[in-house]
This record gives structure tokens, sequence and C-alpha cells, in this order.
């Protein structure tokens, strides 16, 4: 049967999907509000899990999946510290073949490969959809149009997919407040950085109802230390180092100074929120994908696996049946797998700002117990089977 599929965003699952059906020979046509490839593009870094990895390496060309390997960094290791920098636990990622490891890859260089090959339609704010004679319709605010069989909503957090779709799905406030900042790394930062800092990321377990999350990027001998503090309740009306900088003010010297030195433009706030679960709904050939039905908060890094995941299953399923009996099973899984992705990522982010002092010291107790047993810590620990 032959389709044409029209993705509704171009970020990082609904280019993936482009780039599964285009390799499969689907006519697929994606169309993103932002002006150009560059628009709104940050520059953290991403990691890619093996969720998202077997993604990539079954979406993309050859060519482009080599691309990809050939840019990401393979992620060593991970660490827990308390606010002194004393070690908890350190894990260490195995090593797998690149379609089931873990990697760090620059956003702005993942997208470059994603959108490698596909005509992207740039400048098309999706304003609606509309059913006519057994094909979609979607219109677009510049008065354009296109006709497709299936759409597929990847337009992000604030869909307007969803919003027309399924408009009692809610994203919500967790209470939750970040503040994140770029540390350059340079000769002068390496000079005073402690050498934990510059090895792994880093999770921060400190006594108050608070967390911190570091994550040191280089590529080719530079690169920054990105961190992030976050707590329940936190004031950012004021100066964002500043409230950082109270917050932390008994904490270790390094991380103080951290803050301290980084860049007022490299520093910025961001407010936590959550999708909630939506109870099954009748599946037609309009869908949703990525942040578009299941956002999450970052706490535990899963939310662009989590939509590489739905891109590879959707497009798989897309291949193998007609359009109805594909979407009405991907959604299914993806309902259980993505609001159970969500449903963890918030009690992670909860327990990141947890002020029961009971509870922080028992974990910090059962971190150490891991480390100092390394089966248990294998047990604990173990990765997740893909699919």
């Amino acid at each position: 049967m032959s389709i044409h599929v029209a993705v509704i965003g171009g970020g990082v699952g609904g280019l993936a999907l482009a780039q599964g059906l285009k390799k499969a020979g689907v006519e697929v046509s994606v169309h993103e509000r932002d002006r150009t490839p560059t628009d709104r593009i940050q520059g953290y870094r991403l990691h890619i899990d093996p969720h998202g990895s077997q993604a990539l390496h079954d979406c993309l060309p050859p060519h482009l999946w080599e691309k990809f390997v050939a840019t990401a960094g393979y992620a060593a290791g991970f660490g827990f510290v308390d606010d002194r920098l004393t070690p908890l636990l350190t894990l260490d990622v195995p090593q797998a073949a690149p379609e089931r490891a873990h990697h760090s890859v620059s956003r702005i260089t993942l997208r470059e490969i994603l959108l490698d090959g596909l005509d992207v339609d740039f400048d098309r704010r999706f304003t609606r959809y509309e059913h006519v004679d057994g094909r979609i319709t979607a219109h677009f605010a510049d008065g354009s149009t296109v006709r497709c069989d299936v759409l597929v909503g990847a337009d992000g957090a604030n869909s307007a997919v969803r919003a027309q779709y399924l408009p009692h799905a809610r994203r919500v406030d967790t209470g939750i407040s970040a503040v994140a900042g770029k540390l350059p790394l340079n000769p002068d930062t390496r000079a005073w950085l402690s050498r934990q800092m510059l090895d792994n990321p880093l999770s921060i377990i400190p006594r108050s109802a608070a967390g911190m999350f570091l994550a040191p990027h280089v590529l080719d001998g530079e690169g920054y230390l990105m961190w992030a503090y976050a707590a329940d309740g936190l004031d950012t009306s004021g100066d964002l180092k500043e409230v950082v900088a109270q917050a932390i003010a008994d904490w270790h010297p390094d991380l103080r100074r951290m803050v301290a030195e980084t860049p007022e433009a490299e520093v910025a706030h961001w407010p936590i929120r959550t999708s909630e679960p939506v109870p099954p709904w009748k599946t037609t050939t309009v869908t949703l994908l990525g942040d578009a039905i299941h956002s999450m908060t970052p706490m535990r890094g899963i939310g662009a696996n989590t939509a590489l995941r739905d891109a590879r299953l959707l497009c798989n399923n897309l291949l193998d049946r007609a359009p109805l009996d594909a979407i009405a099973d991907y959604e299914r899984q993806m309902r259980d797998y993505g609001f159970a992705a969500v449903k963890g990522s918030l009690r992670a982010a909860h327990q990141f700002v947890s002020g029961n002092r009971a509870g922080k010291v028992a974990f910090k107790s059962v971190l150490r117990l891991f480390q100092a047993v390394p089966p248990l810590k294998r047990v604990a620990f173990r990765e997740p089977a893909v699919d």
C-alpha cells in the first residue's frame, strides 16, 4: 500500500521517523514551525541510551548511522556524590556494539545528521487538520495545506496536534524549578576543577532539600561542564547565579566556584513540567510521538530516547501493517512504556529534591553498600533489554 505520512515537527523523534520511512521508500514530509534548521537549538549534549541507539541504527541509512557513531562519544560512567564531593557510588557503563551502547552527542550535530537528505518544510506553523474524503488535510498559518494518509504530531510538549486531537491531555507544573549553566572548559577552569567533576556525569545528593547534576562535555580538548541545581519551590525571580550561590553556600568550594565563574549568558531557568497519563483513545490515522504525548521531567534523561523508541516502533509498524492497525498497536505499546517513563521520571524528580533527611541518609547508605559489594551493584543497575 502506498501512503503519504506527514510529520508535524522536526525534533529528534519526528526526524528519526521520517528517516526510517524514507529509507523504506515511504512518501514522507516534515513540516517544522522554525524558520531555519538552527532556530532554538540548545547547546547541551544529549545522552543516547541503548533504546535510542537501536532506534537510530534502524531508522538511519547506513552512511548517516556511521556518521552518528563517528561524531558521538561513548558514555564511560556515572557517579553519585554528596555535597562535599565525597564519592558514594560509581557506575561503569559496559562497552557494547554501537547500536546497543550509550553515547553522548551534540544536539546540533545530531540534528544535522537527522536532517541530512530530508526535504523539510520550514517556517510552517501547523494550525489544524481535517478529515476529507478518507484522507487528512493539514493546515498551516500561512494558508498552505498538505494532504496525507497519516498525520504524526511530533511537535513537542506544546503540541498543536495534541491540542486538537486530545484536548483533555494535560501538562502540569511539578512545582520544581531548576537553574542550569555551562562553565567553559579551558586551561584556567581545568586548573582548579576536581578530577571527578571532569571524568563522568555526577548526581549530587546534598543534605538540603535539593539536588544538583553535573555533566562534562568535551570535544577536541574543549567543551563545557553543564550543571543544574533544582529544588521544590525555588524562587527564581532574582539573579539566578546568586540564588544558587546562596543555596550551596556550605557545599564543596569547587561547586561554589563552578557556579560563580559560569558566564551570566550561560545560566537559565528551567521550570520542570510533566504530562499526565491519558486513558486509551479511539485510534485514527492521526497519532502523536515523543513529547507531544508523553513529555517528562529531565531528571532521568530519557525524553529524547523515548521519542526515538516511538519513531522506531511507529516506522516498523507502518511498514508491516495497514495504517489503522499499525497505529493502534503503536499507541498500545507507546502508552505503556511512554507513561511508565513519565511516572519514573516524575518519581526521580521528587527524589532528587527530597527534603526527607532520613530517606537521604538511607539512600546514601544503600549506594555505599552497592559500591562495596560489586555483585549487588551489577544486579541493581543491570541494563534493561532492548526489543
